[in-house]
């Protein structure tokens, strides 16, 4: 295509993973980070090499702004000539809110306002899709859960099938839920009072290849980097709450979908992640890579973390309706090809 995406937090996990889907599909890349995040360094290195080179009429095709979504300015300019945008620039740790809940807003909400801004000054208005999180939901002390096996389940059997929906009132936990549900707010708004072309998907946990995950952010991925070096595991609560899983590859369809589709999808949020049939606790994560690695984890148990949810598991029927995405890679499948990955 030779056209230009930008994504913001380029150098990330999941922001690798779509530029190096893009830059496959003959795409141009603008990746705006100011790698500030340990590891991602390594992203930007592996793009940069994978896609060296030049367009037929001389672009590079993997281009790399140092910068901030907090200066305005630098947003404006990075926004010169491109045609789709991916906001994934973030503060992401719950535990990083309550020690600087300031820095956060700054980050997580100014940072898009700021975004937006620079789009609505624009003549020709590239489509945006924002990265909101499940944590808008808030805690969800109110459903009834029981333990089963090594995990809990929803007492509600609706919700036990299909997960959470989109008709779940919003209660905004944390500083972290306030910034990024106030900041996907302000990307649904802009969509209805400027008609700018901005969707939001509301993530669960999406895991796989260039993730360097962290006890406070990319769980799957960080036991998996613990078991391989050895250490042993803190598991805050008792480890059998439970998320639905996202494999990378999975999501960028969704994304490149989500772009493709914008006139019929602008102005709303999906509630996205694996779903009903790709759940898992976190002991049984650690039976799974017991499993895989050979050996199992040690793990010791800590006090239950602030705003951490007991089950949380999207349904995602309104954007498969909505656009004909499903997922396809199993848990196991998923997990086996991120152990492979972390360990080359």
């Amino acid at each position: 295509t030779g056209q230009l995406a930008l994504i913001t937090g380029g150098a990330g996990f999941i922001a690798s993973n779509v530029a190096d889907r893009l830059l496959r599909d003959g795409w141009r890349v603008r990746l705006f980070d100011n790698l500030s995040r340990p590891g991602v360094e390594r992203n930007l290195a592996w793009l940069e090499r994978t896609h060296a080179g030049r367009t037929p009429t001389g672009e590079r095709r993997v281009e790399h702004v140092l910068g901030d979504v907090r200066d305005i300015n630098a947003v404006r300019a990075a926004m010169t000539g491109v045609s789709r945008v991916f906001h994934f620039a973030a503060q992401v740790a719950v535990t990083t809110s309550l020690d600087d809940p300031t820095t956060d807003f700054e980050i997580n909400a100014r940072g898009t306002l700021n975004v937006l801004e620079a789009i609505r000054a624009l003549e020709q208005r590239p489509s945006l899709l924002f990265t909101s999180t499940n944590k808008v939901y808030g805690h969800l002390r109110d459903l009834p859960l029981r333990v089963r096996a090594r995990r809990y389940v929803p007492e509600d059997s609706e919700i036990a099938t299909q997960g959470i929906s989109e008709a779940r009132a919003l209660d905004f936990h944390s500083p972290y839920g306030c910034s990024k549900g106030s900041a996907e707010q302000y990307v649904l708004d802009y969509a209805r009072t400027f008609d700018l072309p901005a969707t939001v998907f509301r993530m669960s946990c999406i895991y796989g290849p260039h993730q360097f995950g962290t006890e406070d952010q990319g769980w799957v991925a960080h036991f998996v980097i613990q078991a391989l070096k050895k250490s042993p595991l803190t598991l805050y609560g008792d480890g059998m709450q439970v998320r639905d899983v996202l494999y990378a590859d999975d999501l960028v369809d969704a994304m490149l979908r989500a772009h493709d589709q914008i006139g019929r999808i602008k102005g709303e949020a999906f509630n996205i992640g694996g779903g009903p049939a790709s759940t898992i606790s976190l002991l049984e994560l650690i039976d799974l890579i017991g499993d895989l690695l050979g050996k199992r984890p040690a793990y010791r148990l800590q006090p239950w973390r602030t705003a951490d949810q007991h089950y949380y598991v999207s349904n995602t029927c309104k954007f498969q309706k909505a656009t004909g995405w499903a997922p396809r890679v199993q848990v196991h499948d998923g997990v086996a090809r991120l152990a492979e990955w972390l360990s080359e």
